[in-house]
């Protein structure tokens, strides 16, 4: 007998709290225990840009654009990737992601499942001045 699971986006809780957008966790609600899934909405102007950005010490990550136009900053380089693009980012790259974009943009966020991803991450302020 097969054992998966199935979760609706809308069952997930919603991490960003009172920031505009959502950025959903899907990994611990479907109980994943290899990949981690990460599903986010960014209205305009939301993201890194102005604020900060983050690299990993051992996770690559994955990000594909779903619906919209992002920027991403990797390390000193900024990069527009639209709808149905994937962008690859390995650990120790400094990264942010900001839509400047009238419309809401849509990604997933794929890497690794670890059991610290918060300690496998390291913020780097004023990354990305606004």
């Amino acid at each position: 007998m097969a054992h998966y699971q199935i979760v609706s986006l809308e069952d997930v809780d919603d991490w960003l709290g009172d920031y505009p957008g959502e950025m959903r966790g899907i990994t611990y609600a479907i109980g994943a225990e290899q990949v981690a899934l990460t599903y986010r909405r960014m209205p305009q102007h939301t993201g890194s840009k102005g604020f900060y950005g983050h690299r990993h010490r051992t996770q690559e990550e994955l990000y594909f654009v779903i619906s919209g136009k992002l920027q991403f900053k990797l390390g000193d380089e900024v990069v527009e990737v639209g709808a149905h693009q994937a962008v690859r980012i390995p650990p120790d790259t400094v990264r942010g992601v900001h839509n400047a974009e009238p419309e809401d943009a849509e990604l997933v966020i794929v890497s690794l499942r670890i059991d610290d991803p918060q300690g496998d991450a390291e913020t780097v302020d004023g990354f990305w001045p606004a």
